[in-house]
Order: structure tokens, then C-alpha cells, then sequence
């Protein structure tokens, strides 16, 4: 079980924003993506105190840029999808420069 409840279709919509938001960084870019969406919904704080599923998350109004772009619109890919998981499953594989 995820670290957020997760239905296929948030993982398709949570996959679709990790293309269209970091393709050009890729499958590491895609995942800190993926791990800030997923922070905002277990973080409880702030400007994301009411966030409590991906798609709110995600429609949060100006949250992703992505969202103005045609490119999330497109239909979720395989590789997208295992890492969108892998950010529902609260993998966090920072580069080692963000080590703490």
C-alpha cells in the first residue's frame, strides 16, 4: 500500500503530470516530481493543508505549469506510470546532492 490512497486512474493522471512537468529531466527528475505531488498531499501545512488526493493536488489552482501544456493531456505511458507508483509507494531515491 501507498503512502496516499491511489486509484489507477491517479496513478494515470499522477504519471501524465510527471511527463509533462520533467520528461527533459528524466526517470529522476520525473520521480522529485512525483515525490513533491505526493509531499503536498501528506504535508497537511500551508498552501496544502486541504489537499488530500492526487487529482486535488494536481488541479490545485497555478500548482503545475504543466497543466497549460498539451502534453499532460496525452494518455499515460508504461515508464511513466511505474514511477508515478514508485512515488505512491513513498520511494525517495534523491540524487546525492540533495543528501542531507
Amino acid at each position: 500500500m501507498g503512502v496516499v490512497k491511489a486509484r489507477q486512474q491517479d496513478i494515470d493522471m499522477l504519471a501524465r503530470l510527471l511527463r509533462a512537468e520533467a520528461e527533459t529531466e528524466g526517470e529522476m527528475g520525473m520521480l522529485l516530481v512525483g515525490n513533491v505531488g505526493i509531499n503536498r498531499i501528506r504535508g497537511n501545512c500551508s498552501d496544502f493543508k486541504e489537499l488530500r488526493t492526487i487529482p486535488q493536488m494536481i488541479n490545485q489552482p497555478h500548482a503545475f505549469e504543466a497543466l497549460q501544456h498539451s502534453l499532460y493531456y496525452q494518455g499515460a505511458r508504461d515508464r511513466e506510470r511505474r514511477l508515478a507508483q514508485r512515488a505512491v509507494n513513498g520511494e525517495r531515491n534523491w540524487p546525492a546532492k540533495f543528501s542531507l
